[in-house]
This record gives C-alpha cells, sequence and structure tokens, in this order.
C-alpha cells in the first residue's frame, strides 16, 4: 500500500512539472520572475548587435481582419481586461514604455513572433491588429505602429512599443516617455472600395506611355526608401530597374504627356536632373 501511495506522489508531481514547462500563457504580463521559465534572459534590455535602423519604414496602415488569438476579454493579476472588438476611433494620452531583447523571437499576444527592429507595438485594449499613431509630446516626434501584443501592464502607461519605434520617438534613453496615440481605422469596405480603385486604375492606364526617372544610385536600400517616400508624395507608381550596381529610380506610367510634364517640374525642385521617358518611341 505504501508503494502504491509512493507511485501515485511521484506521478502527480511528474505531471504537475509537465503541466509548467508546457504552459504558454496567451497574454504576457512582462513578468521578470526568472523562475518562470519561458525566456531566455531574466530582465529585459537592448540588444548588443543593433542593425542600422535609419530606414526602418513605419508600418503601412490597412484593412486586416482581426487575428483568431489575442481577441478575447481576459483577466491578468486579478484585473478583468476588455478588448474593444468594435472601436473606430480613439485618442489616448499616457506613458509609453518600449520592449526588447528578452521578447525578441517570443510569441506576441495574437501568435506572431515578435521583432523588436519592426515597427509594432502592445496594448492593453485594441483588438489585434490594429494600427495607432504615436506622438512624443516631448518632441513631437511620429510614428505609426501595428499593434499585435498586449501590455504594458503598469500604471500610467498606455503602450509598449518595439525598439525599433521607440528609437524613432527617441526614448530609448529614458525607457519611457508621455505620448498619445490615435487610432488609424480601416473599415472593411474601404479595403473592396481601395481594391476597386487600384482595378479600376489599372484598367485606365493600359495606354499610358511615360516614366520619369529622377535618380540613379548605387544603394539598394535608398532606392527602397526613395521609391516609397516618391510613391506616397505624388500618388503614383514607383519603381527602380537594376543593372549591374545601379539602380535607376523611376516614377510612372503617366497617361499623358502635360501631367508627365508637371510631374517632371515639380521633382526637379529636389532632383534637377529628372528627365522623360517616352515609352511610345
Amino acid at each position: 500500500m505504501k508503494k502504491i501511495v509512493n507511485l501515485c506522489l511521484v506521478s502527480l508531481f511528474l505531471t504537475a512539472c509537465s503541466s509548467n514547462n508546457t504552459e504558454t500563457p496567451t497574454v504576457d504580463d512582462r513578468n521578470d520572475d526568472p523562475n518562470k521559465g519561458r525566456y531566455q534572459y531574466s530582465q529585459d534590455h537592448a540588444p548588443a548587435d543593433i542593425p542600422n535602423l535609419d530606414d526602418v519604414e513605419d508600418a503601412v496602415p490597412r484593412y486586416e481582419p482581426y487575428s483568431r488569438g489575442g481577441n478575447k476579454d481576459y483577466r491578468l493579476r486579478g484585473v478583468d481586461y476588455k478588448v474593444w472588438r468594435d472601436i473606430t476611433e480613439l485618442t489616448e494620452k499616457g506613458g509609453a514604455s518600449w520592449y526588447g531583447n528578452k521578447f525578441h523571437g517570443h510569441l506576441t499576444a495574437n501568435g506572431e513572433r515578435y521583432d523588436m527592429f519592426e515597427m509594432t507595438a502592445a496594448h492593453k485594449n485594441l483588438p489585434l491588429p490594429s494600427y495607432v499613431q504615436v506622438t512624443n509630446l516631448e518632441n513631437n516626434k511620429k510614428v505609426i505602429v501595428r499593434v499585435n501584443d498586449r501590455g504594458p501592464f503598469h500604471e500610467g502607461r498606455i503602450i509598449d512599443l518595439s525598439y525599433a519605434a521607440a528609437n524613432k520617438l527617441g526614448i530609448l534613453a529614458a525607457g519611457t516617455g508621455q505620448v498619445e496615440i490615435e487610432l488609424i481605422h480601416f473599415p472593411k469596405e474601404a479595403e473592396a472600395n481601395a481594391s476597386a480603385s487600384e482595378k479600376e486604375t489599372t484598367t485606365s492606364t493600359t495606354s499610358e506611355h511615360f516614366n520619369i526617372q529622377y535618380l540613379v544610385t548605387s544603394s539598394a536600400d535608398k532606392a527602397v526608401r526613395l521609391s516609397k517616400e516618391i510613391k506616397a508624395k505624388y500618388k503614383v507608381s514607383t519603381f527602380f530597374d537594376q543593372k549591374d550596381n545601379l539602380y535607376f529610380l523611376r516614377l510612372g506610367p503617366v497617361g499623358s504627356e502635360s501631367k508627365a510634364k508637371q510631374l517632371l517640374e515639380s521633382l526637379k525642385a529636389d532632383y534637377p536632373n529628372a528627365f522623360i521617358i517616352d515609352l511610345g518611341h
């Protein structure tokens, strides 16, 4: 009988250990308890090898269906949190913090891998994913981030930023800062209308014959960055051709010569050597 009791106790102990080792909480409470066993590091910290973050682009807001994970109401440390599933507008002021190397590569609340060098963030209540503009109230720097995680669970803080986002806002050194966040909401209908508009544009540009070449560079990073900037500024498609080690940055196609000339005049303020390429000849 004594042997049977002992075997039962051993079995219960092993079962408990197995459960603790495989448990993955759906909500990350940023608990720095080294006995928790989920993370390689017990304390969060900045990365040792920091890549060049100058060319990291803001997140591009768009309609996304909410993730299957991370969008249920939850309870943490005795506090109930409600996910604002139907929210379309939000302006909120409060503290911002950032999280880094300890969480890098681990799952976010909606099941993605956290990458501290991407423009992402965590929020306690917003549906996942969401997009918000974050403004540093001290220096007025602004970024757009994609919210895909839960946190921060500290009094007075409203958003936890990725390392890259905190870097662009200028709050890395202090660790925290006062910010304002504003929700950028895209209804599903807007995405459908955008797709229809894009299809309409594609159909109407089959006879376009003009491109504008505005720069030649040997830097791939510069080519990508400037293409995005020009596209956003002029609302016209951009691309670049690569020949050997050079990148030929171009804008277009444009539907008429008069429109191409108007764009050329604007471009020449920053790119005096820009010129029109007539694809019809």
